[in-house]
């Protein structure tokens, strides 16, 4: 007999939080989900704090579909980031939508709904991308402060970037598969909040709106 599918995990909302009254940032993480991912969603839960991953089908999804589940059941929000991290730019079009097209469908079978967010890799977009990502119902996000923690894996290093970067209506990257980024979150997340800045996800931080289909955001409006 053929598999059963897996179940669609029970779907916790996010802690709630209206970003037309606080001074909200979105907390996002890239490329995984990897090893260091459930060491990460037990500092968020601790800290009690949602956050944005956008994920990799080849690398992340596919070898960690348990830690996929285990960030929707605590009210994180997937996103997709495509099969295998190309550089969109520079593949054919029908190229673009076989990485976007294969997340997508990854992301539905084990959640039960499919992601309205993606990042292209590097935030390498065009026209082609734009467009393909619309008819898919996938907006743009990219960021408008990054540690470069796939470059440097200093904690220390990667907290005083974030914060020297971080404002309201910004979007933070970083990356939950890198060796320095996942010590660093406590004190990125106190730091945010000492300075009166509440993390949150995307879609809170754009709500009551919603980002649009193939357009591109480096920050909420």
């Amino acid at each position: 007999m053929p598999p059963k599918p897996s179940p669609t995990p029970s779907r916790i909302e996010p802690h709630p939080v209206d970003c037309r009254k606080a001074r909200c940032v979105a907390l996002t993480f890239d490329a995984g989900p990897g090893p260091y991912t459930a060491r990460l969603l037990d500092i968020l839960k601790a800290k009690r704090v949602n956050a944005t991953f956008f994920l990799i089908g080849k690398s992340g999804i596919a070898r960690f579909p348990d830690l996929v589940r285990r960030e929707v059941g605590e009210g994180h929000e997937v996103a997709n980031h495509t099969w295998s991290h190309p550089r969109l730019t520079e593949v054919p079009e029908a190229e673009i939508r076989r990485q976007l097209t294969l997340v997508q469908g990854q992301i539905e079978q084990l959640t039960g709904r499919p992601p309205t967010l993606m990042r292209p890799p590097q935030g390498r977009t065009d026209q082609r991308v734009a467009e393909v990502s619309r008819s898919l119902g996938l907006a743009q996000i990219l960021w408008t402060v990054t540690a470069k923690d796939y470059r440097d894996h200093d904690p220390e290093l990667i907290t005083r970037r974030v914060l020297a970067g971080a404002a309201p209506r910004g979007i933070i990257l970083l990356h939950d598969v890198y060796p320095g980024t996942v010590p660093a979150v406590p004190a990125i997340i106190d730091g945010l909040r000492r300075r009166g800045l509440t993390p949150v996800t995307v879609s809170q931080l754009f709500a009551p709106d919603t980002p649009q289909p193939g357009r591109a955001y480096r920050n909420a409006p």
